[in-house]
């Protein structure tokens, strides 16, 4: 642990300028400058092939320090190129030099001026281009629109988006030129194209066309052409949003005054701040919400409070910003949906926390370069407020919320010190890594009375629920206290044989291991979903059954579980039980997409089977069009084709695809460039070009996600110079520029 934390807080000094020496002349790992307002203008390129963006930064950045400052460090992506920087309009000189941040690169420019007093605010303006070779996650544009998100690093800062104690955050003000009249969105209000964000962020936008619909006061950016099916997601997207403002402002006080939007988007889905809040396209397509959107914007409400609203800074800021928000989210959902759906979405957070807790770090400390930094601060923080709210109780925890944010701040210090009656607890959960597994021993059973034995690794007491289940079905709750690294014992007194019996049965604790909660042990393996995938991965589908069965019992609405069962059972040939438990999936309140495209294509199978060919296809492109698992989109695709459906064809297609081929069989890397939308599958166009003998495509199926958009099936046959000819299924993403279309993505590559 001393050597980790040594190192962690080298790379938190290194990224924060934090020597004494350094060019920010920042102390330990204090900020010496925050960033009060961003104003941004940048215009994307208007030549569908350029990649250069340019852009005009004016940072209005205080000294908050209690020293005076002659140095300021800017930090930016590595595909940056700065080409003057003004400082209270003189122009300077600047140094570059390469950051390491994690996995990651940043430049940092360096600038030296006359000394600054504490408190005082200087104007940067940064003149700069981005060159962004290629589409990303966080950072794409094309001729399509595109999105620039805050990791991708595209806007100058002087705190890195790594810092410990906080990332840059400010008002924002925030103009782009987009192409092609694309639309551009981003947070605060529109004003002629211009948005002002009154209230803390990073900047960011997206740019792109879509139909906006305006439902219970938010606006809702659908891909265009949506049917009416798509249209109603929109209105219940926008009903989550609005219910979340509504249920976290009985909790933090009055909301935010922003503009709400929900925005569709193809890559940056899941991000979200200043009441803008970005989800997937294939959210539209699919029959219902499926979980993970709806946390996301409800956590992206919370946030409007926490972090926006309220600065939210110091070591330890994720397990608000993130952690807070997580719980809360949750909460709203429990209001929503009801507690045996939430109890789901913390299975979900529990067993992501899991997959980490035996090598985290105390939250106090943590770092965003540690790649278990939000899996813990969100899923581990998420958990500790819920304890404390249990503890203390939901009003006074909402009210001592609301009184640590009066001042318009909050740090993670401000509310261990609001919950000094629970200091040990609290020091527990935020300054140690987590030590604690609670183990409950097999019944032992005396007479009309049944003990267990209970044990806690941790090092703090903890106050739980104990659930004994007898053999006719009947739950027995108690209460106990267990003490610190130490042992206790409960007693059911009751005539009926208890057979199981669970600790900590309401889930509050974060632990090591999970699977020892419950005796006789069901599982090794603290994910559920897991312990009954093994068995279907191995082709074992009646021990898959058994477990997944055996797990359901204690989570009856864990929808990932029960589609693998239906799977089980379908493998087995038993259509009607398997078709039962789909159905179940499919009727779920708030099932993942990935089980809801897997319980899809078991019900294809089912229809199939029944010589019901019309309803096993709408199943299987309901699947298709899901968007949510590789493989369930591939099963689906291969059972539509084989039950013998054709699409309607599209000429334009046609021409593409025999023009592609004429291209890639002569290996014409200028032809092929050309039919590639810029910035998409780069590598793809490249080995295409590079290596190719034979190219033929012959279309299978063409499926129209919407007025611009086609996913394209085919059967593709490659031979390389090298290698003989292979064939396959290939499914490719088009995209209309204008009245051609344009390669911009590749689903599926299935040719060997």
């Amino acid at each position: 642990m001393i050597n980790r934390f040594i190192l962690t807080t080298f790379f938190v000094l290194v990224l924060c300028g934090g020597f004494a020496v350094s060019s920010s002349g920042q102390t330990a790992a204090n900020a010496t400058w925050r960033v009060q307002k961003y104003d941004l203008n940048v215009t994307l390129p208007q030549d569908e092939r350029s990649r250069v963006v340019t852009a005009r930064a004016v940072l209005s950045i205080k000294n908050v320090s209690s020293a005076p400052a002659g140095t300021l460090t800017l930090r930016i992506s590595t595909a940056a190129e700065v080409t003057s920087i003004k400082i209270n309009d003189a122009v300077v000189d600047f140094t570059k030099a390469e950051e390491k941040a994690g996995s990651f690169s940043l430049q940092r420019v360096g600038m030296r001026f006359g000394s600054l007093a504490p408190d005082a605010i200087l104007t940067a303006a940064v003149e700069y281009k981005l060159n962004i070779k290629e589409n990303s996650a966080v950072a794409a544009f094309s001729a399509g629109g595109g999105h620039f998100l805050p990791l991708s690093f595209w806007y100058p800062t002087p705190n890195s988006w790594y810092f410990t104690r906080g990332a840059d955050t400010a008002p924002v003000r925030l103009k782009v030129m987009a192409a092609n009249g694309a639309t551009v969105v981003s947070s605060g209000t529109e004003t002629a194209g211009t948005f002002e964000q009154k209230l803390n962020g990073q900047p960011y936008f997206v740019a792109g066309n879509w139909d906006v619909s305006n439902q219970n006061g938010v606006s809702v950016y659908l891909p265009r052409g949506m049917a009416a099916d798509g249209q109603k997601r929109g209105a219940e997207l926008a009903a989550i949003m609005s219910e979340a403002k509504t249920y976290i402002s009985g909790v933090l006080g009055n909301a935010p005054d922003v503009p709400l939007r929900i925005v569709s988007n193809r890559r940056g889905g899941g991000y979200g701040s200043g009441g803008t809040v970005l989800v997937d396209e294939a959210v539209f397509r699919r029959s219902k919400v499926d979980s993970l959107t709806a946390m996301s914007i409800a956590e992206s409400v919370a946030k409007m409070w926490l972090g926006n609203a309220v600065s939210v800074t110091g070591e330890g800021s994720g397990v608000i910003g993130e952690g807070l928000s997580r719980y809360l989210a949750t909460q709203f959902l429990e209001s929503k949906y009801g507690k045996d759906v939430a109890d789901i979405e913390r299975q979900r957070q529990r067993t992501a926390y899991a997959a980490v807790s035996k090598r985290d770090a105390p939250m106090a400390t943590v770092s965003p370069l540690d790649d278990f930094y939000y899996p813990e601060v969100a899923n581990k923080g998420a958990m500790v407020w819920r304890i404390l709210a249990k503890r203390i109780g939901a009003v006074q925890f909402a009210n001592t919320i609301k009184t640590n944010t009066a001042d318009g701040n909050l740090t993670l210090a401000e509310l261990r010190s609001a919950f000094v009656e629970h200091k040990e607890l609290v020091d527990y959960f935020f300054d140690q890594v987590t030590d604690m597994n609670l183990l409950a021993g097999v019944p032992q059973i005396s007479g009309a009375e049944t003990k267990v034995a209970l044990r806690n690794t941790g090092a703090t007491d903890v106050t739980i629920d104990i659930v004994g289940t007898t053999a006719t079905g009947e739950r027995l709750t108690t209460t106990t206290t267990i003490k610190a690294t130490s042992f206790g014992e409960v007693v059911f007194k009751s005539p009926n044989k208890v057979v199981r019996v669970e600790i900590d049965a309401d889930k509050l604790y974060p632990q090591t291991e999970y699977s020892d909660d419950i005796a006789p042990r069901e599982t090794t393996d603290s994910d559920p979903l897991l312990a009954a995938k093994r068995y279907f991965d191995k082709q074992d589908f009646a021990n898959a059954e058994k477990t997944s069965r055996t797990l359901l019992a204690g989570l009856p609405r864990f929808d990932d579980l029960r589609a693998l069962l239906g799977r089980a059972l379908l493998a087995q040939g038993r259509n009607v039980d398997a078709e039962r438990e789909f159905k179940a999936v499919i009727d779920e309140k708030l099932p993942t997409s990935r089980s809801l495209a897997w319980a899809n294509v078991g019900l294809a199978e089912v229809a199939s089977k029944s010589n019901q060919n019309d309803a096993a296809i709408k199943f299987a492109e309901a699947a298709i069009f899901a968007d949510a698992d590789y493989g369930a989109s591939l099963a689906a695709r291969n059972l539509r084709n084989k039950l013998g459906y054709a699409s309607q064809g599209d000429p334009g297609v046609k021409s593409f695809f025999a023009e592609f081929d004429k291209a890639a069989s002569s290996n014409r890397k200028a032809d092929i460039d050309s039919m590639v939308m810029s910035g998409e599958v780069a590598k793809f166009a490249s080995g295409v070009s590079g290596s190719t003998e034979q190219w033929q495509t012959q279309i299978v199926q063409i499926d129209r996600l919407d007025v611009n958009t086609v996913l394209v099936e085919t059967n593709t046959t490659v031979k390389l110079l090298t290698r003989n000819a292979e064939t396959g299924t290939a499914v490719y993403r088009l995209i209309k520029v204008g009245s051609g279309w344009k390669l911009a993505g590749v689903e599926m590559f299935e040719v060997r």
